[in-house]
């Protein structure tokens, strides 16, 4: 327990410095519905696999965040595959005329986020992706089925 709570207090002094050095924007609200934020965020999954990320989990967190609707979060080899994913997936965004709201990480590659206001898309490595476990931190979101069957 000790250390899931060094866990939790971690992200949450990661979020006041972002916060600290973000400037104060308005966020958007979704413009799609949610299933199809479920469709975006299977289809993102999707290419993250074909990317070689590893251990893609999508989260339903429709009614535990107000923040978003799904998180779609995978483990990168290497920063740069982890930036060429990041950049597919944003990619994949506009091609939906649905460009992301923000990109974070990809100057340092251990963590990126692809921000899509309902659908939020996590690149981590394997160290981050332990230390965060936003799996846990989130675990009362249902987990969505993405494979192809």
């Amino acid at each position: 327990m000790p250390e899931k709570a060094a866990r939790a207090k971690a992200v949450k002094a990661l979020a006041r410095q972002k916060a600290a050095t973000t400037p104060l924007t308005v966020r958007p609200t979704a413009t799609r519905s949610a299933e199809a934020a479920r469709a975006f965020a299977i289809e993102a999954a999707r290419l993250m696999a074909d990317d070689k990320c590893e251990d893609v989990v999508v989260l339903d967190l429709r009614g535990l965040s107000p923040v978003c609707d799904f998180f779609v979060i995978g483990t990168g080899t290497s920063d740069r595959q982890m930036r060429a994913a990041a950049a597919h997936v944003e990619q994949l965004g506009k091609s939906q005329n649905d460009p992301p709201y923000g990109v974070g990480g990809m100057e340092e590659g251990v963590w990126i986020i692809v921000d899509f206001v309902d659908v939020v898309v996590h690149f981590f490595d394997d160290e981050r992706r332990r230390f965060y476990d936003l799996e846990s931190l989130w675990g009362d979101g249902a987990r969505v089925e993405w494979m192809k069957k």
